[in-house]
């Protein structure tokens, strides 16, 4: 049965069935028609060459009329044979037709689709009707051409984000120097600070595109070597440790004894874990707390922080790591975060053959924010 439906379904085998289905036709029909017109054929031009005195017929002329016999049959088969091969031509032309078009259509269908969305129409798709390889192309193809609707959605977004990202503090800046200009605002040092604050912002945001563009395409220098995980915690931990105290919220972190080693760039890594706790320190209030923990899964060392901060609803789980997403963009630019830190954290993490995900009970109950990577090999 499995043969079977693999005939039915394959591309190959409809093509060879299709030319044999044609080559019995013709056969058949040129047969049928042989049969059907030989024998009357032959008859009338036998009455037709002995007349109505063939009985008479001496028998030193037998072998004359054995030859004449012979000379009609041969005629009438050839009239016959004629006859059915324009027949058969004739209905070979037909279901060829027939089986040409069932299977030029959905190439054609493809070609006008593919020509719309080389014009820019990404939302263009194409019928799925069959379940062979025609069935399995056209899938593809409305598989990609959502892949381009959705990359050319993002790329759209990211230059409204982008500006608005760069229109802010360009805003700030021009009104300052405006007004220093002007005489309307006195130079100081609360006037320095403040543009030294938004050019550091700047700054801040052209470097994590920056990053984030080396990252997406995978040119990330990565110098990957088998790391401790719980050397790779308690250095990210010593780094970020005085702004969990200074917004006095607890650190801690629970990293079982004998892990074995990973196979990381320790110093991309050790990014990801800041990164990962900058973001649960800037959406956890104070007197809160968050934990590092890690975990031996079956070929990978998992690593989770997990925070009591402010929790996600689920519908925006999906998105966390698409860039600049925000779950709340008013809150989220006050906090100060450039919306691509997690989009880079995933990159890193994917150049290193992990996964990274986030996982919420809801709002106000905290979340976790989970990446895995691959166990060093002995």
């Amino acid at each position: 049965m499995r043969f079977v439906a693999h005939i039915r379904g394959s591309l190959r085998a409809k093509l060879f069935l299709a030319h044999l289905l044609v080559i019995v036709i013709g056969v058949v029909t040129l047969f049928v028609a042989t049969i059907s017109i030989a024998p009357g054929l032959f008859d009338r031009l036998m009455v037709a060459m002995m007349g109505p005195n063939a009985m008479a017929i001496p028998g030193e002329m037998m072998a004359g009329m054995a030859e004449g016999t012979a000379q009609a049959f041969r005629a009438a088969i050839l009239q016959a044979l004629l006859v059915s091969a324009g027949a058969a031509t004739l209905a070979a032309v037909a279901i060829s037709l027939f089986v040409s078009t069932r299977i030029v259509s959905p190439l054609q269908r493809l070609l006008g689709a593919s020509r719309r969305i080389a014009s820019g129409h990404y939302s263009e798709r194409v019928p799925v009707t069959e379940a062979d390889e025609l069935g399995a192309l056209a899938a593809q193809f409305n598989t990609m051409a959502a892949e381009l609707e959705n990359a050319e959605r993002r790329r759209i977004a990211l230059i409204g984000d982008v500006a608005h990202e760069l229109r802010t503090p360009l805003a700030t800046i021009e009104g300052y120097t405006e007004g220093l200009l002007d005489g309307m605002v006195e130079p100081g040092a609360e006037t320095w600070a403040l543009l030294h604050d938004e050019v550091g912002r700047l700054r801040r945001l052209v470097h994590d595109l920056q990053e984030l563009s080396r990252a997406e395409a995978r040119q990330l220098p990565l110098h990957i070597h088998p790391a401790d995980p719980a050397t790779l915690v308690t250095q990210a931990l010593a780094r970020i440790a005085p702004q969990f105290a200074e917004k006095q919220i607890t650190l801690a972190s629970d990293v079982p004894s004998g892990l074995p080693t990973v196979q990381a760039d320790a110093d991309r890594i050790i990014q990801v874990l800041i990164n990962l706790l900058g973001n649960a320190l800037r959406y956890t209030p104070p007197a809160g707390a968050v934990r590092v923990s890690t975990k031996h899964l079956d070929g990978e060392i998992a690593f989770h922080i997990t925070d009591t901060g402010i929790g996600i609803a689920p519908e925006h789980l999906p998105q966390l790591f698409e860039r600049f997403y925000r779950v709340d963009k008013a809150r989220s630019r006050t906090l100060g975060g450039s919306g691509i830190g997690l989009t880079i954290a995933r990159a890193i993490v994917v150049a290193h053959d992990g996964r990274i995900w986030a996982t919420s009970p809801g709002l106000s109950q905290g979340a976790t924010f989970s990446f895995t990577l691959p166990i060093a090999p002995n």
